[in-house]
């Protein structure tokens, strides 16, 4: 019925819209919130002179946003010279020295700097690898290679992959499984996310190199 037809093509036009602009405005709304607590606390202790510029504060939609933004900015300019480099390492040593604590950061800390590093390969190439089973294949993200004991029980040619859920990859599995096994694929790993989120539903585009014409 072109009732239906109609409906479902509207879907699709307005649904990555609509989920796009939920995602934005949670963000916004999460840091907002976030801003509002600290000016909160921030009003308890300052003179009451002070408490109707910092309600205006509070009310200025995404300002939250634009201080974290440019809070990462001015860390990340800072941590860039000497100086900055030690107050850094100052700052790691308090927060290795501390229990509990020690562990959750230094895991976030690896796990960020690998991701992060513009010298790191994690996440940088999409693979195509057989699982749960011989025959059954699907797409993983290259994460590097093992090393130290693990890689010395391994011997051969390994390397670390991610084999994401879906829709949802955020969660998913780590394998290592030998270098000769996995298929080094040519599409970005925008592209490979995409199919993985979409279910198999939206394929990459293909590449395909023109044809020389014969002279």
């Amino acid at each position: 019925m072109p009732f239906k037809k109609y409906m479902l093509t509207g879907l699709m036009v307005w649904l990555p819209l609509a989920i796009t602009i939920w995602v934005l405005s949670w963000l916004v709304n999460s840091l907002d919130s976030v801003l509002g607590g600290v000016l909160s606390g921030l009003s308890a202790v300052t003179p009451q002179s002070l408490g109707p510029a910092i309600d205006r504060l509070r009310n200025i939609p995404g300002l939250g946003v634009l201080i974290v933004a440019g809070f990462m900015l001015v860390t990340g300019a800072l941590v860039s010279n000497v100086a900055g480099r030690w107050w850094l390492k100052q700052w790691d040593r308090l927060f290795t020295n501390i229990p509990i604590v020690k562990s959750i950061y230094n895991s976030v800390k690896k796990v960020s700097d690998t991701l992060f590093s513009s010298n790191g390969n994690a996440f940088r190439t999409a693979l195509l690898v057989q699982y749960p089973r011989a025959g059954s294949w699907t797409i993983a993200f290259q994460t590097g290679t093992p090393g130290g004991e693990v890689a010395s029980h391994l011997g051969d040619d390994f390397v670390s992959v991610y084999v994401p859920t879906t829709p949802n990859p955020t969660s998913g599995f780590f394998l290592m499984l030998p270098r000769s096994d996995v298929i080094e694929l040519k599409m970005s790993v925008d592209q490979a996310l995409t199919y993985v989120i979409s279910m198999g539903s939206v394929p990459p585009s293909v590449h395909i190199p023109p044809t020389p014409v014969p002279k």
